[in-house]
């Protein structure tokens, strides 16, 4: 374990839960998207993470983004004849994302990633404070 761990684990934290963020960002802007009953629904983007071992395997080394599951393919029908990628029965394919599970999440991630911001700056103030006693 280095010195300056507590940086590297909070900034591993960070991009964490950036990816995390940006993956929900991306299912909500799609939430309305409607494709053609032949077609795939748009796929929900859902974020691994797993811990990243040192030495030995050791744990608290920080997080890494350990890929990105997809939600199925099948999405739900919506009644809307208007539409113009509407079939003969006036369906199309809507994907199967829940807003007020994704919203629920983006709190998470934002108030997480808003920690880790928050261990960084004060284990850089505790660093600069120690090379200035030495001043």
């Amino acid at each position: 374990m280095s010195m300056f761990s507590s940086l590297s684990v909070s900034a591993s934290g960070m991009d964490v839960y950036q990816t995390w963020i940006d993956a929900i960002s991306d299912n909500i802007a799609n939430v309305n998207t409607v494709r053609a009953t032949d077609e795939a629904a748009f796929r929900q983007r859902m974020v691994v993470a797993t811990s990243v071992g040192g030495e030995g395997g050791q744990i608290g080394d920080g997080a890494r983004v350990a890929g990105v599951r997809l939600g199925n393919t099948e999405g739900q029908l919506r009644y809307d004849p208007d539409h113009a990628l509407a079939d003969d029965d006036g369906l199309v394919r809507a994907p199967d994302i829940d807003l007020g599970q994704q919203m629920s999440h983006l709190i998470v991630a934002q108030r997480s990633f808003q920690a880790n911001v928050s261990v960084f700056e004060r284990a850089r103030d505790a660093y600069q404070r120690a090379l200035e006693i030495g001043r």
